[in-house]
């Protein structure tokens, strides 16, 4: 797996966010799988203001929405926005400069099944994926001409489990990840053990698995499924809490267990939510990114979750994950 590189005691590590890097230090709180802005720009350029959209309005609300999350203590959000879920680095970059909160964009792709068109066309056989060579761009130079550099790598599988396509993306986030140190995180399906397929296949690119965060793994109150993404040394991300379709007690309760199982060092928090979606989603009345600190931490707290474990999972997790950032 390569050894880690000397460091300096003065050294620390620098985080890419929106704005330019900070240190590591500097990530504080942070909720570490969320979305900004969800927007089809096919879909809002055929057809304007769909769904409600009006950018300069939602950039007020929004700026507004990440002060008040910056108030309550938080330093640091993840967009795991990525394409095509209408990821616009430019807009973030806009918002951005609007609060103070610390935003770390993503490469990758969002496919359940087909790569969608122009790169769905697979490279000869023998050749590099050119689908690397996008995400590490997007990683060591900046998204178009505007120098942001994604922090994270986002990936997904879904119902269909590893199809041809998303099989595809997952292998290239594993070589642009290998290549670069970038985390990477996902979108899985916990009740299918979908996690255990994303294990599988980055294990077999020669992924260190404690650098992956498997996303949305509460979703489900399988201990034992969880136990065995945990022993294979990756995150559990316990990300989806404001989504009712999992009953907010099943979702408090499984954190309580899986820190009681001494795995608070695994885990980290977050809401899925996003300030705007044209999608179509679902609303749910407690999710938005304040959720987590009006009702879940105090829950968790009410259950025996102590202090230092809930700083161990908004703090000192994501920090471990953005500074193990050596290729490899």
């Amino acid at each position: 797996m390569g050894s880690r590189q000397f460091r300096p005691p003065e050294y620390m590590p620098q985080i890419q966010t929106v704005k330019g890097p900070i240190d590591s230090a500097a990530l504080g709180r942070t909720l570490m799988h969320e979305h900004l802005f969800v927007v089809n720009p096919e879909l809002q350029s055929n057809f304007p203001g769909y769904g409600g959209w009006d950018e300069e309005e939602q950039l007020r609300s929004g700026a507004q929405k990440l002060n008040a999350l910056h108030a309550a203590g938080y330093s640091t959000l993840v967009d795991a926005t990525v394409m095509p879920m209408g990821r616009d680095v430019r807009r973030i970059r806009r918002l951005a400069e609007l609060t103070d909160l610390n935003i770390i964009v993503a490469t990758g792709l969002y496919v359940f099944d087909e790569i969608p068109g122009a790169l769905s066309v697979r490279p000869p056989k023998g050749q590099e994926d050119p689908l690397i060579d996008l995400f590490r761009s997007d990683i060591e130079v900046g998204t178009g001409s505007t120098a942001i550099r994604a922090g994270i790598i986002k990936v997904a599988t879904d119902r269909p489990g590893i199809t041809r396509g998303s099989e595809r993306v997952l292998r290239a986030a594993a070589q642009a990840h290998r290549q670069t140190g970038t985390p990477i995180t996902t979108h899985s399906r916990p009740r299918l053990r979908g996690g255990l397929d994303q294990q599988r296949v980055f294990a077999e690119e020669g992924v260190d698995l404690s650098r992956v965060i498997i996303g949305h793994s509460g979703d489900t109150t399988d201990v034992d499924y969880l136990e065995e993404v945990v022993a294979n040394g990756s995150y559990i991300g316990m990300d989806r809490f404001g989504i009712d379709w999992i009953p907010f007690e099943e979702r408090v309760e499984i954190v309580q267990k899986m820190c009681a199982r001494g795995h608070s060092n695994r885990m980290v928090l977050s809401h899925d939510a996003s300030l705007f979606t044209d999608w179509g989603s679902p609303t749910f009345p407690h999710w938005h990114y304040l959720h987590l600190d009006d009702d879940v931490l105090p829950e968790l707290r009410r259950r025996g979750v102590t202090d230092d474990q809930i700083d161990q999972m908004l703090i000192e997790n994501p920090r471990q994950i953005f500074e193990n950032q050596e290729p490899y």
